[in-house]
C-alpha cells in the first residue's frame, strides 16, 4: 500500500467519526448540556434560574426566560415593536443576511435580538428590554434599535422605570452604518427618559461588548450585572497590543469593573429582581417626594398671586 492510498483511507476514517458526532441541532434540542462538572440535565439548570450550582455559571438565556424570571410566568405583556426593511443593503456574503435572519428568527422564536415587556411586580408598573445572545450574537440592527427605542417611549408613555439586560456582541456588519446609528438614536431616547426623570437601571449579561456598551448599556442610572459577565467595547488582546502592557487576567469581567466604578453591585440572577425592586422603592418615593414638594410650592405660589390680585 503506497502512502497515497493510506493518506484516503486515513481521510474515510475521518470522515467516519465525523459523521458520528451530533450535530449542532442535536445538541440544541438534547436534554443535556455541558457545564464545570460535565454533563448536566437543563431541566436541573432551569430550577435554579439556569444557574450551575457547582461552579456558578450563568448560563445564557432567551428574553422570555428572563421575563419569566423577574415578572414571574406568563405575568407580562411582551410588545410588538416596529421592523424596519429587514435587509436594506442587500448584504451577501458566505449566504445571503435574509437567510440569517430568517435562521435567528427560527432559532429563538423572535423577530429581532431584542423584546420588550411591560408588567407589574410588587405594585409598581415596569418596562423592561432584554437581547437574547442566540440572536446573530445579540448584535443590534435597525431593529433592535427600533425595539430600544421603543422601550424608552413606552416607558415615558406609561410613566415606568427602564430596566434593560444588556448583551451582545455590538452592531450588526451586516447592517454597517445603518447599525452603527443606532448608538447615537438609542442614547438619544435614554436621554429622553431621564429628562422625565424616570429610574433607568442596566443589568449587563455575559458577554456585552462593542457598540452595545459603548451606547445604551452604560447610561443607566444604577449598573448591576451577573457575576463573571464580560463586559467590554474593543477585544482584549487588541487592548494589550495598543497599550503594550500585560492585563490583568480578570480585564474586562464584572469583577474587574465593579473595583474600578464601571458596575455598582454585582447580582447573582436569582437575586436581580429582589435588589432592582429594592432599589425602585428608594427612587420612586424620592420622585413622589419631589413632586409633592413642588405641588407644595405651586400651590404657595398661587395662593401668594390671588393675595396680590386682592
Amino acid at each position: 500500500m503506497n502512502w497515497i492510498t493510506k493518506a484516503l483511507n486515513f481521510g474515510e476514517k475521518i470522515k467516519k467519526i465525523l459523521r458520528k458526532r451530533p450535530s449542532k441541532e442535536d445538541i440544541e434540542n438534547s436534554d443535556w448540556t455541558n457545564c464545570c462538572t460535565g454533563p448536566i440535565l437543563k431541566k436541573d439548570l432551569e430550577d435554579n434560574f439556569f444557574v450551575c450550582n457547582s461552579c456558578g455559571k450563568h448560563h445564557r438565556i432567551s428574553c422570555k426566560q428572563r421575563f419569566d424570571i423577574f415578572f414571574g410566568t406568563e405575568n407580562y405583556q411582551t410588545h410588538t415593536t416596529p421592523l424596519p426593511d429587514e435587509d436594506p443593503l442587500n448584504w451577501v456574503d458566505t449566504k445571503p443576511y435574509k437567510k440569517r435572519l430568517k435562521d435567528a428568527q427560527e432559532k429563538t422564536g423572535q423577530e429581532c435580538a431584542v423584546m420588550i415587556a411591560s408588567g407589574t411586580v410588587e405594585n409598581i408598573n415596569i418596562t423592561v428590554g432584554a437581547i437574547n445572545f442566540d440572536f446573530i450574537g445579540g448584535s443590534v440592527g435597525a431593529a433592535e434599535g427600533e425595539a430600544i427605542i421603543y422601550g424608552a417611549q413606552h416607558a415615558i408613555d406609561n410613566n415606568t422605570p427602564y430596566i434593560f439586560f444588556a448583551s451582545g456582541g455590538g452592531q450588526r456588519m451586516f447592517e454597517s452604518s445603518i447599525a452603527l446609528a443606532n448608538m447615537t438614536r438609542t442614547t438619544l431616547a435614554i436621554n429622553e427618559l431621564k429628562k422625565k426623570k424616570l429610574p433607568y437601571i442596566v443589568c449587563f449579561v455575559d458577554p456585552c461588548a462593542g457598540g452595545i456598551s459603548a451606547s445604551f448599556a452604560m447610561l443607566g442610572d444604577v449598573h448591576f450585572s451577573e457575576p463573571g459577565a464580560l463586559i467590554a467595547f474593543a477585544g482584549k488582546r487588541v487592548i494589550q497590543a495598543t497599550v503594550k502592557e500585560e492585563l490583568s487576567p480578570d480585564f474586562q469581567t464584572a469583577e474587574f469593573l465593579e473595583k474600578h466604578g464601571f458596575v455598582d453591585k454585582i447580582v447573582s440572577r436569582a437575586n436581580i429582581r429582589e435588589e432592582i425592586m429594592k432599589l425602585l422603592s428608594i427612587l420612586l418615593k424620592k420622585n413622589q417626594s419631589v413632586n409633592s414638594e413642588l405641588l407644595n410650592e405651586t400651590s404657595d405660589n398661587i395662593k401668594s398671586i390671588s393675595k396680590a390680585a386682592s
